[in-house]
């Protein structure tokens, strides 16, 4: 019987392997989360103001009025918490104040500033602004299949826990 041909050594050469799937890295992962986020943030927007015209809030006032509605806060706080410049929230504040969404009061605690507090107006332009989109996610979700819904519902811990962890990075 002749001899069979000899067994060739596994290659070490990496052009040689063959690709395999791989997981996808975290920048990948954080392009396609960005994306998404963009994408529903876009859609959400334009569809509130497709179907409830009456909504023209800028989302910069809107979340201005969001973090008025836990307590009255003077102009710099704000914008130490939106991250914003304090001229930008200065004229955030001005539209607002012109509309008659927040009034100006005396800070208890010096007399020479004032406090930024959201108006009984602000309070209902802010929950008719929760309301519309609430029912336009709601409407949303149930064009989704069981498992799509259940897959979203599932995930919004894990994405509070992100938008947490974004708002107070690590030291």
């Amino acid at each position: 019987m002749p001899p069979s041909p000899p067994v060739p050594e596994p290659s070490t050469d990496p052009r040689d392997v063959e690709p395999q799937a791989t997981e996808p890295t975290t920048i990948e992962r954080a392009r396609r989360l960005t994306d998404a986020v963009t994408r529903l943030r876009r859609a959400l927007r334009s569809s509130i103001r497709t179907e409830y015209p009456w909504e023209s809030l800028p989302m910069a006032q809107v979340e201005l009025l969001q973090t008025l509605a836990a307590a009255p806060l003077r102009v710099g706080e704000l914008a130490a918490r939106q991250r914003l410049a304090p001229n930008t929230v200065s004229g955030l504040v001005g539209k607002l104040l012109d509309a008659g969404f927040v009034d100006r009061q005396a800070d208890p605690g010096d007399r020479r500033t004032a406090r930024i507090a959201l108006t009984p107006a602000g309070r209902r332009q802010l929950d008719d602004w929760q309301r519309a989109h609430e029912r336009r996610i709601a409407g949303a979700l149930d064009t989704l299949s069981a498992a799509d819904r259940d897959a979203v519902m599932q995930a919004l811990p894990a994405l509070e826990n992100l938008a947490r962890a974004l708002a107070d990075p690590p030291a």
